[in-house]
């Protein structure tokens, strides 16, 4: 019974190799194109993305011109094809602004570019190309039922730029007075990061940077320029508290003011 179910699948599969090579040599891109639609629904996406390549310059102008292109657009996103699938379906979304997949194109070229987002270590291009496009579907779509998926995605994305915005400013807070003055660049990196992305998970972390790259500097600070620089330590201090009241770097942000405090007088 087992050897027979193997020569029925193996039956099978032959004939499914045979037919698409007599598709991919075909000239008839009727057939062609039907038979990338049921490879699509059977998800078969390599094959329908290759047979999809071939039919849409010929589609061009046709009733087939749309739908084609939306597909091949959909098959290179379930191969994982990023890249190419948002290339795709945004020369789809771009050609018919109302189309029938409109709403779904401009969805997954953006979800497509968030999932093939890298490490925030790494070029954040497609991080912030996937936020645009994201950000660009819910301003069409609105009332979309996706909309709660593309704002988490949003979300997740903006964390990832502040958290590598996080990583250049502790940086150059680690660098110290290496070749200058770094805990100035490491406060307007962390400030600027606050600014951009206000709702971040990573601001505690910033703003906690924030202070101590403050404090640093006041510390060594020439003597004349101490107490003005302690004074933005402390200006700092309840900043941070006030934001963070319960904040697990209260207790290190407290004796950081106690030592501002020596240095600034009523």
């Amino acid at each position: 019974m087992r050897n027979y179910l193997i020569l029925i699948f193996a039956t099978i599969l032959f004939s499914s190799c045979g037919e698409y090579q007599r598709v991919l040599k075909s000239d008839d891109y009727a057939y062609k194109f039907d038979y990338a639609k049921q490879a699509f629904e059977d998800k078969r996406y390599v094959q329908a993305a290759t047979i999809l390549q071939d039919c849409i310059n010929v589609f061009k102008g046709s009733d087939k011109a749309e739908e084609s292109l939306y597909l091949l657009g959909m098959a290179n996103y379930e191969n994982h094809d990023y890249t190419s699938s948002g290339a795709y379906l945004r020369s789809y979304y771009t050609r018919y602004p109302k189309g029938k997949y409109t709403e779904a194109a401009r969805f997954f070229c953006g979800y497509g570019y968030y999932l093939d987002s890298p490490d925030p270590q790494l070029d954040q291009s497609e991080t912030i190309k996937a936020i645009e496009e994201l950000q660009a579907f819910l301003d069409y779509f609105p009332r979309s039922e996706k909309v709660s998926i593309a704002q988490n995605a949003i979300f997740e994305l903006q964390d990832k730029l502040t958290l590598k915005q996080l990583e250049n400013a502790q940086l150059y807070y680690n660098l110290g007075n290496y070749m200058g003055n770094n805990y100035q660049s490491a406060i307007i990196v962390a400030q600027n990061a606050v600014k951009d992305y206000p709702y971040s998970k990573y601001k505690e972390e910033l703003e906690m940077l924030i202070l101590k790259a403050r404090y640093q500097e006041a510390a060594n600070s020439i003597e004349e320029r101490k107490a003005d620089r302690f004074r933005d330590v402390i200006d700092e201090y309840y900043s941070f508290v006030n934001n963070f009241p319960d904040s697990g770097h209260r207790s290190e942000a407290e004796n950081i003011l106690k030592i501002a405090q020596r240095y600034v007088k009523d």
